[in-house]
């Protein structure tokens, strides 16, 4: 489960701005997961609740904001929304379209106490 990998870099994350910043808690941590990663919502908040313990988001809730797919048609020139990897231009059904969003992870936000 690479999710559990991953939560522990989320807290090593929040423990690394914890020393920066001098907060002690963190009520929330607020991460942008794309729809076409290969991350399920559900084992992260499950996992982010084990790998918390005894840290500074010990209890903190993990708030999820979905980041749809989208990607750059190379035929058509423009932004185009994708709903799987490699998937066809919803315009012009070539699959020369480039991914731009939708397999991210990343921490935007934190809640501090």
């Amino acid at each position: 489960m690479h999710e559990m990998a991953l939560c522990e870099s989320v807290i090593g994350i929040v423990e690394d701005e914890a020393r920066r910043d001098g907060f002690a808690r963190v009520k929330t941590v607020v991460v942008e997961l794309g729809q076409l990663g290969h991350v399920e919502p559900e084992a992260l908040l499950f996992c982010f609740e084990a790998v918390s313990r005894g840290t500074v988001a010990d209890g903190a809730k993990l708030a999820i904001e979905r980041v749809p797919g989208a990607g750059w048609c190379l035929d058509c020139g423009k932004t185009v929304p994708l709903a799987e990897r490699f998937g066809a231009c919803p315009d012009c059904g070539r699959h020369h379209v480039q991914m731009t969003a939708g397999d991210e992870m990343r921490v935007k936000e934190l809640e501090v106490l």
